[in-house]
């Protein structure tokens, strides 16, 4: 179905583990030439096998994505790698903590911010020119893949009301990238995950794990390898090469247009 993606440079900010993960483990499933990122120094355990059985056709790459300064000497680096970047998946974020309003401070909101939204923001700025210059040489689409979220259009769950704004904040940017990029055939789409098993939920007990779950439709969270192909659809010009500015939400059923 993806073999468009076949030899596409593929970079996934945040996969190290959890959806990232999967999404780089299936593109590189697809024959695609594929980044991983995390901020530790070294390439962690998790991707060990991975980029042992891809050879030259993976790389990990370490950045704290937090810093502006960062984003762009990794977006550098791959494209040093690989020759060029085709598609970048925007992925790299997390909760950091819950806070009700009340005792939220300038710290922690600066800690969500900058890892959901300045993240993405800078290396996706990054990454703009080698998009560019991709569509170029090879007369496909490329394409910004950002992880965004149910949290930002339902508000998140107790505490968490500065990253449930700051995947809004992501998925309103995404679509007005599409009024400035489109002209350079550069597509922006979001991939809104619910509740997926993940490390985001290790700090809910089973009781409201349960909870949750009877709130889904499908009764029940998805798994990281069900919400990797959406952004698999979205990377490849094939399947989506006239789909821009869209949220393509992936939950079960727990929440609906």
């Amino acid at each position: 179905m993806f073999k468009d993606l076949k030899g596409r440079r593929v970079l996934v900010t945040g996969s190290t583990s959890g959806i990232g993960l999967a999404v780089a483990r299936h593109l590189r499933a697809a024959g695609a030439l594929v980044g991983f990122h995390g901020h530790t120094a070294e390439a962690p355990e998790t991707i060990a096998a991975d980029l042992a059985e891809a050879g030259e056709n993976a790389a990990f790459f370490s950045a704290d994505l937090t810093r502006t300064e960062n984003c762009r000497t990794l977006v550098e680096s791959f494209v040093a790698r690989f020759g060029g970047l085709d598609v970048l998946v925007s992925n790299a974020g997390g909760l950091v903590g819950r806070r009700g309003l009340e005792v939220l401070d300038d710290e922690f909101y600066d800690k969500v911010m900058d890892l959901n939204a300045r993240s993405a923001l800078m290396t996706t700025r990054f990454a703009i020119p080698h998009l560019r210059a991709s569509v170029q040489a090879t007369g496909q689409t490329s394409a910004v893949i950002s992880t965004g979220s149910i949290a930002g259009r339902e508000g998140g769950g107790p505490g968490s009301s500065v990253y449930a704004a700051s995947k809004a904040w992501l998925h309103a940017a995404q679509r007005n990238w599409v009024k400035e990029f489109t002209k350079d055939r550069i597509r922006f789409n979001v991939v809104a995950p619910g509740s997926i098993v993940t490390a985001f939920h290790d700090d809910k007990d089973q009781a409201t794990l349960d909870r949750i779950s009877g709130t889904i439709p499908m009764g029940r969270f998805g798994t990281t390898d069900e919400v990797a192909p959406a952004y698999l659809f979205l990377a490849s010009h094939a399947c989506s090469g006239y789909i821009t500015g869209q949220i393509l939400d992936v939950n079960g059923g727990q929440i609906c247009p």
